[in-house]
């Protein structure tokens, strides 16, 4: 048997297991991002001033890179949706948390919703009228009560209990919300009596038009996605200008307005609630992913489009288990955004030119 030096066997050793290292492929990093939204209707170039929408866009980007944030070092999907949502219910700007919509009286009453992706849990609030950011307060319904969805008195109630202060509903008032409610009571008066209004600002617009412009729309919402794979997606909205009986949209219904499922997708939706409950939008996509293998795009646009055959209209952002994201609307605009590891972001709010 020929023996080898001591030397020259363990150099080849050490050059073998060099060989191997370098051939060894680095490990991929695993996908992470968000998409955000702050609602989708009649959005157009001409009535929005170039100061509105750069307002406009930097909280969408303040928002989107707050969540983008969370999840960059490393927390979770929870967390980031939670982050997003409440830079933009403390902006006057949409109609969630400061700056919502008022109902006929003059208050405001909202809604919120949140879901967990890696354990289905869910929790929701709906027509609270004291709470600063109702985002927060969805999620304590879903971490610490037995329940998904509470409303009214009752979720105020559990707010207390579980340490949360209480505002006056006036923090959420503006002088813009209140010009809104002031004309869609004009226009709805004027449309039961069978009279034009000379309340619609807009030039050239119909007040059917009008009235829809500012009735329903600005809802905000997030889908994201963290490094451990975990999905998770949450809502939050002030309702409908001059909405009256109780009123609840789709926002705090988990499968209308949001959800969110490790094994497929986590989705937020906006637009005209009545419609998003009966199609069952969010959990819908969710379902043509999960039952056919549908990819996330073709099945958000699915969704989208049977809103539209049932009379609705408005939009999704969501985002699937592998980082892909779909952000469709059937509206002229919607203000929206997002943000991925692979370094793609955008904030858009018009449509297609």
């Amino acid at each position: 048997m020929r023996l080898f030096p001591i030397a020259v066997w363990l150099g080849t050793a050490v050059l073998t297991s060099a060989l191997c290292t370098a051939q060894t492929p680095a490990p991929m990093k695993k996908p992470y991002g968000l998409v955000i939204h702050g609602g989708a209707g009649i959005v157009l170039r001409e009535n929005i001033s170039p100061q509105l929408e750069a307002e406009y866009r930097a909280k969408l980007t303040e928002a989107r890179d707050a969540g983008y944030a969370v999840l960059e070092r490393g927390g979770s999907a929870l967390d980031a949706v939670i982050a997003a949502v409440i830079i933009m219910e403390d902006s006057p700007l949409f109609n969630a948390g400061k700056g919502a919509v008022m109902n006929q009286d003059g208050i405001c009453e909202l809604d919120a919703s949140l879901m967990d992706g890696a354990t289905q849990a869910a929790g929701a609030v709906a027509s609270v009228r004291r709470i600063k950011n109702p985002i927060t307060l969805a999620r304590a319904v879903m971490e610490k009560s037995e329940h998904v969805l509470l409303a009214g008195e009752g979720a105020e109630k559990f707010a207390v209990e579980r340490g949360f202060a209480l505002v006056d509903n006036s923090y959420f008032q503006t002088e813009r919300r209140r010009t809104e409610l002031q004309r869609a009571q004009q226009l709805e008066a004027a449309k039961k009596s069978g009279k034009k209004s000379a309340a619609h600002p807009s030039k050239g617009d119909s007040d059917e038009a009008d009235f829809e412009r500012i009735s329903r729309y600005g809802t905000v919402g997030c889908a994201a996605l963290d490094q451990n794979g975990n999905l998770a997606a949450g809502t939050s909205t002030g309702g409908r200008t001059n909405k009256k009986f109780g009123r609840i949209g789709d926002a705090p219904i988990i499968g209308a307005g949001t959800y969110a499922n490790n094994a497929t997708c986590a989705v937020s939706a906006t637009g005209w609630g009545e419609f998003f409950i009966r199609a069952s939008v969010a959990h819908d996509i969710a379902a043509q992913m999960e039952y056919r293998g549908t990819p996330l795009a073709a099945a958000a646009n699915a969704a989208l489009a049977k809103v539209a055959k049932l009379g609705g209209d408005g939009g999704v952002v969501c985002i699937d288990k592998d980082g892909n994201i779909a952000l469709p609307f059937n509206t002229s605009g919607m203000y929206r955004g997002y943000r991925l590891s692979t370094g793609a972001s955008a904030v858009e709010i018009f449509g297609p030119k």
